[in-house]
């Protein structure tokens, strides 16, 4: 697993007192990833030409800071790839040159930074300081320095995506991502994303401590592949649905979220708006469609 997990001394303790031993537990790693991005300044250098599945050099330009996000390691630049799609930054992959992980200033070299240079058509991210974009692994919104910075509206139209999932193939989706969870099963401690079709099968499933990052590795892995939009498939998150999840969701395209526990009021605000289908507390064999109901069928 990497630096995904790290093995820890620890006093387990029975309530009442009676025993205490040492043993070894495995704790979810946690540690900043820093997003740098730059924009292309030679002759026409395209994302069509040099696609961010490609880890290279880093063409000529200067690269900014631009977010700080505590995460697990791993799918990093996933991770940067759908944090700067969901942002609005990006499109598609065409709009980047070039992705890597770089060595940082730590030593030993941890490679907690991500250098992503952007097609020269595409225009450059603020970096105003008074938007600072740090976010902790529970906030995917923390860094907005305005209520008018958080919402970001979606390249792609949803509404009229006419794919439907049958109630019986919605309940046994949290089943499925809960089995396919391999650092959860060691930790205890992490949030999933996974991405199914309308017929139930896992196409993609990412880990992380903060929820917003495993949804952005999910939709990072998509721009990759250059699936986007992700038209009839539907993104299942292990916790609530909360606002940002819902944009993210929307930013890429899905047509339908899914959460084992609560959405929030934004969260089916914008889901109406968007006319995707919010489904909520999706446990067992019942579950609350706020949203887009007629997407679910018998």
């Amino acid at each position: 697993m990497g630096r995904a997990t790290e093995r820890r001394t620890v006093m387990r303790i029975d309530a009442d007192g009676s025993t205490s031993t040492r043993r070894t537990d495995t704790l979810a790693g946690e540690e900043p990833l820093e997003i740098r991005v730059g924009r292309h300044i030679g002759p026409a250098a395209r994302g069509s030409e040099a696609s961010a599945n490609q880890l290279g050099p880093a063409g000529p330009g200067r690269r900014s800071p631009l977010a700080v996000t505590m995460r697990t390691p791993g799918d990093d630049l996933d991770l940067a790839l759908g944090f700067l799609l969901t942002e609005g930054i990006i499109g598609s992959a065409d709009d980047v040159v070039t992705a890597q992980l770089c060595a940082g200033a730590e030593t030993p070299n941890t490679y907690n930074v991500v250098d992503v240079v952007l097609a020269a058509s595409v225009p450059p991210p603020e970096t105003d300081p008074t938007r600072n974009f740090y976010t902790t692994s529970s906030c995917g919104v923390c860094g907005k320095a305005s209520i008018d910075a958080v919402r970001t509206r979606s390249r792609f139209e949803v509404a009229g995506d006419p794919v439907t999932m049958t109630a019986g193939v919605l309940a046994g989706l949290p089943d499925r991502l809960r089995a396919a969870q391999r650092v959860f099963d060691r930790t205890g401690g992490l949030h999933a994303a996974g991405l199914f079709t309308a017929g139930g099968d896992l196409v993609a499933i990412r880990e992380d401590v903060g929820r917003h990052n495993a949804v952005d590795k999910v939709i990072g892995w998509a721009v990759r592949e250059r699936r986007l939009p992700l038209a009839g498939h539907l993104l299942l998150v292990s916790g609530r649905a909360s606002f940002e999840l819902t944009q993210k969701a929307w930013m890429a395209g899905l047509p339908m979220l899914a959460a084992v526990s609560a959405p929030s009021t934004l969260a089916a605000d914008l889901a109406a708006e968007a006319g995707m289908t919010l489904v909520g507390f999706l446990r067992g064999a019942t579950m609350n469609v706020y949203t887009g109901a007629e997407r679910v069928k018998p």
